[in-house]
């Protein structure tokens, strides 16, 4: 079977990082490439010089057997190079029409834009590739899963044959994961080609042909998925034997340390994101919260953490209030916060690293005496925190800045984990992480736990969910749906509850 698509050689350096070296990769014609890496091996940075966003020092790019140059993305197209981010880039007040044929706007009469003309091909890509999208529809109403149809259609309609999905099953729930792989497998047929980017083990061992795994900027090697195991390619993405299983005992729960009453939150928008949303999380107990991003989970995090006013309710920690407390006044009660947005409210990137990692107590013994800041104890922190949480940096001078998304995301974790706490709450904890670095700081919620805090840990990962909480909590368009055992609950029914369906009603359908 041929290649479609050949990487040789390719290297690339950046100031005091190899993040690609020698790499060689291939795609056969109509099938399934999932590529897999730690956080900083190199797979985002390859993927970047597929699609002419970087220029490698070094290599060559082969389509269909002929060497080509990738300039920029207009290159990338032009070659039926098509990539669907992980973020989506879409317009949310523009119609299903209008962010497809963004950018290539087909005009009637040398005037008129031809919506309808574009909105006809949608129906034609949608109906061919089973992917059931309304092209007249905005996109601020629709649902994760459909909005990642809509980018995969923009794609397809640039006549784009080669697809890299960029963990393409992030925000969604499991039925959506099942919807995908059914297009995927369509696509397929179809005579596609796609390199899959994904963390989630079994979901490359259920859908990929092939599998190439990338550490420290190299390939260490190509394995078919009949021959691998999820702990085969964890062991081959870290270079150590992990553990896909999380290891805790029974839970101890103790008296409430967070109590939320009847609580609305209004979103920067002032649309009521959270209505009437009523918990308790206990000392030395897991509460999770699932649901689908967008479904109110930020803006009650942001409501708990003092980033957004409360419409009304009440929040008490430790039976004291804090709904109208400061986010520093209810840091200094004991409260640690990872947050989703690990760019806007978790670092500052244009500050170094060694700042990023005292910021929370910066002002504080032995980092700062008075108003004057002590470099030594500062750095000297700086140097053990990168070490124990294994923040890939050359330097902890360099801006945060600099740091890989998941490298970024361990530098929060690291400077919220090593103060003392009562609540730990965690937004998105591990997204973007790899399995060495999951398995690390899962063991450290765990730690948190058993030593007596409160956790509540969003998160849209229902693995993640049902591996570390106790209870959970499902939210569904801002309410609380059912608040559940872990171990009395499954993936099929947290996945139904995520879609506002409640299984009893489902069964009787």
């Amino acid at each position: 079977m041929t290649n479609v698509l050949e990487l040789r050689g390719i290297t690339k350096r950046f100031p005091g990082v190899l993040a690609n070296d020698k790499v060689d990769i291939s795609l056969r014609e109509g099938k399934i490439l999932a590529l897999l890496g730690e956080n900083g091996a190199g797979k985002s940075t390859l993927m970047n010089i597929l699609y002419g966003l970087y220029k490698p020092d070094e290599g060559k790019i082969f389509v269909r057997g002929r060497e080509v140059e990738i300039e920029g993305p207009n290159d990338a197209i032009s070659q039926g190079i098509g990539m669907v981010h992980q973020h989506f880039m879409l317009v949310p007040v523009m119609t299903v029409t209008e962010n497809v044929m963004l950018g290539i706007e087909p005009v009637r009469g040398g005037v008129f834009l031809d919506r309808e003309k574009v909105a006809k091909r949608i129906k034609e890509i949608s109906d061919q590739y089973g992917l059931e999208v309304d092209p007249h529809a905005y996109i601020k109403d629709l649902p994760v899963g459909i909005q990642q149809r809509v980018e995969i259609i923009k794609v397809l309609y640039r006549a784009a044959d080669i697809l890299i999905l960029d963990e393409p099953t992030a925000v969604l729930t499991p039925q959506e994961v099942e919807g995908l792989f059914k297009i995927i497998e369509t696509l397929i047929k179809g005579g596609k080609s796609i390199i899959f980017i994904t963390h989630k083990l079994k979901e490359v061992l259920a859908i990929a042909d092939d599998i190439t795994v990338l550490r420290l900027g190299t390939v260490v090697g190509s394995i078919k998925p009949q021959d691998a195991t999820s702990e085969i390619l964890a062991t081959m993405m870290v270079g150590r034997d992990v553990s896909l299983v999380v290891q805790k005992g029974p839970a101890k729960p103790a008296e409430p340390v967070l109590v939320v009453e009847n609580l609305y939150v209004r979103n920067e928008r002032q649309h009521l994101t959270v209505q009437g949303v009523s918990f308790n999380v206990r000392k030395g107990e897991i509460l999770g919260v699932a649901g689908v991003q967008g479904n109110g989970q930020t803006e009650l995090v942001y409501a708990l953490t003092g980033l957004l006013p409360l419409e009304s309710g009440s929040i008490h920690l430790l039976d004291e209030p804090i709904h109208r407390a400061t986010p520093r006044d209810i840091l200094e009660r004991g409260v640690a916060h990872i947050p989703e947005d690990r760019q806007r409210h978790g670092l500052i990137l244009t500050f170094p690293i060694h700042d990023n990692l005292m910021l929370c107590t910066y002002y504080k013994d032995p980092f700062a005496k008075g108003i004057s800041l002590q470099p030594v104890s500062i750095f000297k922190n700086a140097e053990e925190l990168v070490e124990q949480y294994d923040v890939r940096t050359p330097s902890i001078y360099l801006n945060a800045g600099t740091l890989s998304g998941g490298n970024q995301q361990k530098v929060i974790v690291a400077r919220e984990f090593s103060r003392p706490i009562e609540l730990l709450i965690a937004s998105q904890p591990t997204r973007g992480l790899d399995v060495g670095s999951i398995e690390y700081i899962h063991k450290q919620i765990i730690k948190k736990r058993d030593e007596g805090a409160g956790v509540l840990l969003v998160s849209s990962e229902l693995d993640e969910i049902l591996a570390l909480s106790d209870r959970i909590a499902v939210m569904y368009k801002g309410r609380i749906m059912d608040i559940l055992d872990a171990d009395k609950t499954s993936k099929e029914q947290l996945g139904l509850l995520m879609a506002g369906v409640h299984p009893a009603e489902s069964s009787r359908k």
